[in-house]
């Protein structure tokens, strides 16, 4: 699929519900759930132990995961960049959510993501 001939909505169509099982799986501390939609590359770096350690930092510091707002979707053939303004149940502000969707063999997977 040819990122850079979606519309913004398709874009956001189809990461949403990538991005929801990122973060409810974050919030549950579920590595299995929340590498599912990972690329090979992912997988290697977000290891179980990883995981835990960042999750359980960032509930402590800022809560768990509320509103979030798409912003922007960076588009290229290949890849495509998702930003959105992201909310947490404890830390006051504004933060960034992204996510880096690529297509590997009819699947689309996330290549990076983070929240800061």
């Amino acid at each position: 699929m040819q990122f850079d001939r979606m519309s913004d909505a398709e874009i956001f169509a189809l990461a949403n519900p990538i991005m929801d099982n990122l973060m409810e799986a974050s919030t549950a501390i579920d590595h299995e759930r929340h590498i599912r939609d990972f690329s090979d590359r992912m997988k290697s770096i977000v290891t179980k132990e990883y995981f835990q350690k960042v999750c359980e930092t960032y509930q402590r510091e800022r809560g768990f995961f509320a509103a979030r707002e798409p912003i922007a979707a960076f588009k290229r053939p290949g890849a495509v960049a998702i930003v959105w303004k992201q909310r947490f149940t404890k830390a006051s502000g504004e933060f960034v959510a992204e996510m880096l969707l690529v297509e590997r063999e009819g699947k689309f997977l996330v290549d990076h993501t983070m929240v800061f």
